[in-house]
């Protein structure tokens, strides 16, 4: 799909501003046609302006989802840089901006984030005959998020570990639950699920009680002398978070 936008102003250039500005994008994505190169005239009189058509083509998945968000930008009448790259049927695009404008983007614990990679996942798909993923991400936040989620993820396992009582966390959406799962997804003694509905879905991290029947106790000791309590068959990774949750 091509966007064209036709100016004029005093001189070639501005008018060529002006169109990229309207169109949010830089000078070498787009074909400039010189519709009239204007004249000063004389004294003020006979003067005609310089007159442009600037052409943008937005075929790409990459140009789309710039070319949305920058339009979005402009019209919040905020400053933010995009980088785009496309490969392997996906769309990422980092963002660069002011400490203040990154809070903004980011909102609540990402949701802000969340709702304009979903727009423009809505934008970068349509017409498509694949499905393409979009990821947006600004000063590194998607993979501090991660971290984030992946030591909480340890931290209530080892609760429920210890405890053998089941932890419910704060709603999520699918990537972030997804994290979860994946983490989750190979200690013994604990199983992760999924309750409600979004946005107020939930996981839940419930310990295995059933799968030892009569001889679960069996599987939970105390060793009094190291003041330790010991799993049997425990992830050596779920032993130190739980050593780590005593301290």
């Amino acid at each position: 799909m091509d966007k064209v936008v036709i100016k004029s102003a005093k001189t070639i250039d501005e008018a060529v501003e002006m169109a990229l500005n309207e169109l949010g994008v830089s000078q070498d994505k787009v074909t400039i046609d010189v519709l009239s190169e204007g004249k000063k005239g004389f004294l003020g009189l006979g003067s005609v302006e310089a007159r442009v058509k600037v052409t943008y083509s937005c075929n790409s998945p990459a140009d789309k989802a710039e070319d949305y968000l920058n339009g979005l930008f402009n019209c919040l009448g905020i400053e933010v840089q995009l980088k785009t790259e496309y490969e392997d049927e996906k769309v990422n695009v980092t963002m660069d901006c002011d400490e203040e404008t990154v809070g903004f983007i980011i909102g609540r614990r990402g949701e802000t984030l969340d709702a304009l990679q979903y727009l423009a996942s809505l934008v970068v798909n349509k017409g498509e005959e694949n499905y393409i993923r979009v990821s947006l991400d600004i000063e590194g936040y998607r993979e501090k998020r991660e971290e984030t989620l992946i030591r909480l993820a340890k931290s209530r396992a080892a609760a429920v570990a210890k405890s053998h009582r089941s932890v419910t966390l704060e709603p999520m959406n699918p990537n972030e639950r997804r994290i979860i799962h994946s983490t989750l997804q190979d200690y013994k003694n604990i199983y992760t699920y999924s309750i409600g509905d979004d946005p107020q879905r939930r996981i839940v991290i419930a310990p295995k009680k059933r799968e030892y029947g009569s001889d679960y106790k069996s599987k939970y000791r105390y060793n009094r002398k190291e003041n330790e309590l010991v799993i049997d068959g425990a992830p050596a990774e779920m032993a130190a978070d739980i050593e780590a949750a005593d301290e």
